[in-house]
Parts: C-alpha cells; sequence; structure tokens
C-alpha cells in the first residue's frame, strides 16, 4: 500500500538521507518523488538503503550521464529538487547552484539538483565517493555554500540594524541556523582529512 508524505529538507541533504533511511527501516520503499512529495511502497524492514547527492554543480548532460553511469551500477535512482522555486518567466533562482545563487533556464538541472540512490540492503558497502579526497571536496562543496548563505545573512542583518532591528534580529536568527550545516560538514572535512593523513 502506498503511502505519501510531504517534506522539504532544502540542502539538508544528511537530514533528508537518515529521514529515508529510517523510513527504509520501518518497511517503506521509496517509489516516487516530487517537489514536496516521497511516495513509499510497503517492503521488508531495512531491505533499502540510501544516499543523497548534490549535483547542481554540473551541466545537465554530467548529470544525466551521472544518474545513468548510477544505475548501470544497478541502483535506483530519483530526481530531487533543493531550490526554493523563485522564477520570472522562463528565468529561475536556484540558491543551491554552484558557488551560490544563479540564475537558470529549462535547460539546466532546475528541480533536480539532488539524486536520491537506492541500493538493496545487501551487506556490501554503500560509498558514492569512492576515495577520501573525493569525499573532503564533496563535503568542503557543501561547507561553502552554507557559509556564503551564513555570511550574506548577516551582512544584510547588520545593514538593516539601525532601520528595522527586527528584521534585523530575524536575519541574524537565520544565519545563526544556517551556521550549524556549516560546523556540521566542516566536522566531517577534518573528520575525513584525519583519516586520510592516517591512512598515508
Amino acid at each position: 500500500m502506498a503511502k505519501k508524505m510531504f517534506r522539504y529538507f532544502g540542502g539538508l541533504t544528511l537530514l533528508q538521507e537518515n529521514w529515508l533511511n529510517k523510513m527504509a527501516a520501518n518497511g517503506y520503499r521509496l517509489i516516487r518523488t516530487g517537489k514536496l512529495l516521497y511516495e513509499f511502497a510497503d517492503c521488508v524492514p531495512g531491505a533499502y538503503q540510501y544516499k543523497v547527492e548534490f549535483i547542481a554543480d554540473k551541466s545537465k548532460s554530467d548529470a544525466q550521464s551521472y544518474k545513468a553511469f548510477l544505475e548501470g551500477c544497478g541502483y535506483t535512482v530519483f530526481y530531487k529538487n533543493a531550490n526554493l522555486n523563485f522564477s520570472v518567466g522562463k528565468v529561475r533562482y536556484r540558491p543551491w547552484a554552484e558557488n551560490g545563487a544563479k540564475l537558470a533556464t529549462n535547460s539546466s538541472t532546475f528541480n533536480k539538483e539532488l539524486l536520491i540512490v537506492e541500493k538493496e540492503n545487501d551487506g556490501k558497502d554503500f560509498v558514492l565517493h569512492t576515495t577520501i579526497a573525493d569525499h573532503i571536496n564533496y563535503c568542503k562543496k557543501w561547507r561553502n555554500i552554507w557559509l556564503t548563505y551564513f555570511a550574506a545573512l548577516a551582512l544584510m542583518g547588520i545593514l538593516f540594524a539601525f532601520k528595522t532591528p527586527v528584521t534585523a534580529i530575524v536575519l541574524g536568527v537565520i544565519s545563526i541556523i544556517t551556521l550549524i550545516p556549516s560546523i556540521v560538514y566542516q566536522t566531517q572535512v577534518a573528520k575525513l582529512v584525519k583519516q586520510h593523513d592516517f591512512e598515508e
């Protein structure tokens, strides 16, 4: 029996990944996604595992090739949006694009910034980043995106401080919230760097 749930995780890929794996552990396998929709079917609890991969920094063709590569490895792959869908005509605002916000047209990966990768839980390792260096670069990319948002919101808060203190406080609180994922990813980077140095 299908189970529909509505969630928005934005760029919080780790949170989304953990939630999907918790759903699988409770006997629900992902079968379809939408902008806010996650549709699940019943399955044996713990039969599947999930990874969420950020691909907004890839071109449309590179993203399609990467998806095809993962499917060729035997994985089931779903596109998922991370953006907030700000648009004017055919031009859309992509806050999760590489190096911060960018404008995009229909030929881009708009609404397909993430890949949800599903693997049968066969006891084998589920690793998308095959080298520590690759994993470090991936975590640094996410850390820098969140730091960009923190800096932008903090600057806006300072600019509004003398005119509209309430707005400045709200922006300050939001900027602190965006700092949390940055710290999470930096912690991962430090852990991976330590592991890399140990292996060398």
